[in-house]
């Protein structure tokens, strides 16, 4: 079995808030933005969350929006030793996917992370500057 989605449920948001905290922390320094687990807890209640697997294993944490312009990725993070094995591009190729209904998916990323970079490989699009961030997009469309 390869790479799945399993839905993330309520004993599942200390390891997401915990996994999100470690790989965004050092953008928050760097911005001199403060981190909140409340907030965190908020916006899971919100959002569709989700954690990447391979197998039984679990390898990171996908948060969603949508709205009737687009599917919105909140948050993506991969645990440090399951990253480099395909399994970000997978989860960005499943959303592209689940996007279509929207014709849109976006996300927000730190100027400074180099995953723009795979979000770039993957065919989001820098669309704007908001600051210490980039908005990207890629448009989804269902096959005619």
């Amino acid at each position: 079995m390869g790479f799945h989605l399993r839905e993330a449920t309520s004993q599942d948001r200390l390891f997401a808030r915990t996994l999100t905290y470690e790989a965004m922390n050092h953008y928050y320094l760097q911005y001199g933005l403060s981190w909140s687990d409340n907030g965190f807890d908020t916006a899971w209640a919100c959002r569709e969350n989700w954690l990447v697997c391979r197998d039984e294993r679990v390898m990171g944490f996908i948060s969603v929006s949508c709205d009737s312009a687009a599917l919105y990725i909140r948050e993506l993070h991969m645990l440090e030793g399951a990253r480099g094995q395909g399994a970000g591009s997978w989860v960005l190729a499943q959303m592209a996917l689940k996007a279509r209904e929207q014709g849109l998916l976006r996300l927000t990323v730190f100027k400074t992370n180099p995953a723009r970079r795979l979000y770039q490989r993957m065919g989001l699009s820098i669309v704007g500057d908001e600051g210490c961030f980039w908005r990207m997009e890629r448009v989804c469309r269902s096959p005619s």
